[in-house]
């Protein structure tokens, strides 16, 4: 296990994870304090069993002795990612309408605009047979621009949202730097600030956009959000709408690219990019692991996990368990039942998995059939995390 966290597992943590799931497969590490999970059917009873909880406030009060001097802290264990029980019920009701099927839907046409807008940069960018760097034009615009459309922000004010969005994203990490703790500290005061200027803004001039639906929540009669509650339900929905996202665009495009012959099939075959987002998920997940805490003591794989016992769930071992998904090293875009866990399951389900899947879509239809000989141009480089698989920079050349 420990091998993830040097830079050659970060590289490749799929043997190792592999070794673990034969060997331990509910691995309990003193050092972490935590079970680490690796079985599909284990990771997915876990993450569906309302016994099992997500860290929140009070859990970050007994954790994070000096919590309060972090801003951070303070949004990410209060938030809807980081609830339990009726706040968490009461929140998601509130927030869930905002991604529906139906408003999902209304914005593929928004969805396509934009990617072909970028896709258009891309080929200015190596129109002369040179390399560009597909993250930087690419893969981090696409979300960004699309949530801040979501959202209700300006283009023009949207590219700060990049270093901002990435900073708060260190809340997702495991173990936090003080470096850390700094950087999304500042990244969280600054996006509040925004968010409550852009609220007074929409509270004068409503839009039809999700700061303006969530207004219209917060000013009902029976005041069902806080004011604080909207702030931040838009600095989560900014982060988590764009960080992983972003993740999974590079990542489906370097596996698809890796293996020439899965490329060729969705040039050839573009219906296939729906199912080419899935096998990318599975192969190659963005959200490396997310943790739970136990309620009571539980049965988890044969062993039993205390009540309070942390819980750390492996999903890029549970997306490549053979019992679930058989020949799991495979990379295969036509593969079938396929099912993953990297947006979650139960309560915590992710509210954005349809867009992502959306944005994904769009981008792997559109991408082989305007450049069929595209091709890697360098070496990738991977971002330091442990919790978040993303590339810093793709450099990619449109002519093989």
């Amino acid at each position: 296990m420990l091998s993830i966290f040097t830079p050659e597992g970060r590289a490749n943590p799929y043997p190792a994870l592999a070794e673990l799931r034969r060997t331990e497969p509910v691995c309990h590490h003193a050092g972490f304090n935590t079970y680490f999970l690796t079985r599909f059917a284990d990771c997915q009873a876990v993450l569906s069993d309302p016994a099992f909880l997500v860290p929140d406030l009070d859990w970050c009060a007994r954790e994070v002795p000096d919590w309060r001097e972090h801003p951070s802290a303070e949004f990410f264990y209060s938030s809807l990612l980081r609830t339990n029980g009726t706040d968490h019920a009461r929140l998601r009701r509130l927030v869930g309408g905002a991604f529906s099927a139906r408003r999902v839907a209304a914005l593929r046409p928004t969805v396509r605009d934009i990617t072909t807008r970028l896709l258009d940069d891309f080929a200015d960018a190596t129109s002369d047979g040179g390399t560009a760097d597909f993250q930087e034009l690419v893969a981090h615009p696409l979300p960004v621009t699309v949530v801040g459309h979501l959202i209700g922000v300006p283009v023009e004010e949207q590219r700060q949202f990049r270093g901002l969005g990435q900073d708060a994203g260190r809340l997702l990490e495991p173990v936090r730097s003080p470096e850390d703790w700094r950087r999304a500290d500042l990244a969280v005061v600054a996006l509040r600030a925004y968010f409550t200027d852009l609220i007074a803004l929409r509270r004068a001039r409503p839009a039809d956009d999700l700061t303006s639906a969530l207004l219209a929540v917060r000013d009902a009669d029976d005041g069902r959000l806080t004011e604080g509650e909207l702030v931040d339900t838009l600095l989560l929905v900014l982060v988590a709408g764009f960080e992983t996202t972003a993740g999974l665009l590079g990542l489906a495009v370097d596996a698809l690219l890796r293996h020439r012959e899965q490329w060729d099939l969705l040039v050839s075959g573009p219906e296939l990019a729906a199912r080419a987002v899935e096998e990318s998920l599975r192969w190659d997940t963005p959200v490396q692991m997310t943790e739970r805490i136990a309620a009571r003591p539980v049965d988890v794989g044969g062993v039993t996990v205390p009540e309070g016992g942390n819980v750390t769930t492996v999903l890029a071992a549970a997306n490549r368990d053979p019992e679930r998904h058989p020949d799991p090293d495979t990379f295969d875009i036509r593969r079938e039942n396929i099912r993953v866990l990297g947006f979650g399951a139960g309560l915590h389900y992710c509210l954005g998995a349809a867009l992502a899947r959306l944005e994904g879509a769009e981008l792997l239809g559109q991408l082989p059939r305007r450049f069929p000989h595209l091709a890697a141009s360098g070496p990738p480089r991977r971002r330091e995390s442990i919790s978040l698989r993303a590339f810093e920079e793709l450099p990619l050349t449109a002519s093989g």
